[in-house]
């Protein structure tokens, strides 16, 4: 196992790697630290890993708790100002802050962000295409990324982990989705790979067999065929935006595999749909 890493390890020394935490790996308690440990150990063998995390379901959970009702349009929550209060303490205190501790326990260093931190991420609020009376309230879009935080934290060998909140040229602050953080993320540091943790294998063809290797060309044909729909549509979206950007490679794994992250960056056969610019 360790000859077949070699490669890899070689291949990625010193680059960075820019990962979206989601789904499953954030809630079960084997996956969180099996997670934990594989970007402790990148960091370990010379890779820079960047975290980008989401946190949904903790959203909903604690509008549930205080009774706070939500509304959505085209599957999003409708962020009013009392929403985006609970957003902010759930993505930038609860989550994030557990996601850092969770990385020093397995003994690394890493530190908590928001999109806020340093004017990390510059936001716009979000528009329904073809809905123009239809508001989301505080809910956002990237704008720009200033990078010198994160630049600063990966210099001193710290792992930054950021929550995909965002602020306007006003102060206001919005949630954005957290996969469209990463993607930029991953574009604005010029990563060598993007890996999205999902709760699926990653994307597959009708007969319900795994794809990957997949160019822009070949994501459009499955999306005209009706292959491609539904949620995983933005999630491609993000993808083809990095590659098209000069991202290597997008990788949509599935973060219910225990250690996804090390079998995805380190094994010949890898794990999950590989996309990447035809170019390449």
């Amino acid at each position: 196992m360790l000859n077949e890493a070699l490669p890899y390890l070689q291949r990625y020394s010193g680059q960075t790697v820019v990962i979206k935490y989601g789904g499953n790996a954030m809630t079960d308690e084997t996956l969180k630290r099996s997670f934990a440990q594989n970007v402790v150990m990148m960091k370990q063998v010379g890779i820079n890993p960047v975290v980008v995390h989401g946190g949904g379901p903790q959203i909903g959970n604690m509008l549930e708790r205080l009774a706070i009702e939500s509304t959505f349009i085209d599957g999003m929550r409708v962020t009013d100002s009392a929403t985006m209060e609970v957003v902010e303490m759930v993505l930038g205190g609860l989550v994030n802050k557990s996601i850092v501790s969770l990385l020093t326990q397995v003994g690394g260093r890493a530190v908590g962000l928001t999109g806020k931190d340093a004017g990390l991420i510059q936001a716009t609020a979000m528009h329904l295409p073809g809905k123009p009376e239809a508001s989301l309230g505080y809910v956002g879009e990237v704008a720009s990324i200033n990078t010198d935080v994160i630049d600063k934290l990966v210099a001193n060998d710290i792992i930054p982990v950021i929550a995909p909140i965002g602020t306007d040229d006003s102060g206001a602050s919005y949630n954005i989705n957290a996969d469209l953080v990463a993607s930029s993320i991953a574009i604005a540091l010029n990563a060598s790979r993007l890996l999205l943790l999902t709760n699926t294998p990653g994307i597959l063809d009708q007969q319900g067999a795994l794809l990957t290797g997949l160019t822009p060309s070949d994501i459009a044909a499955l999306i005209n065929d009706g292959t491609l729909h539904g949620g995983m549509l933005p999630k491609v979206q993000c993808s083809l935006d990095a590659v098209a950007a000069g991202v290597s490679s997008v990788v949509i794994i599935d973060g219910r595999v225990e250690h996804a992250v090390l079998l995805e960056l380190f094994t010949d056969q890898g794990l999950g749909t590989l996309i990447h610019d035809s170019r390449v």
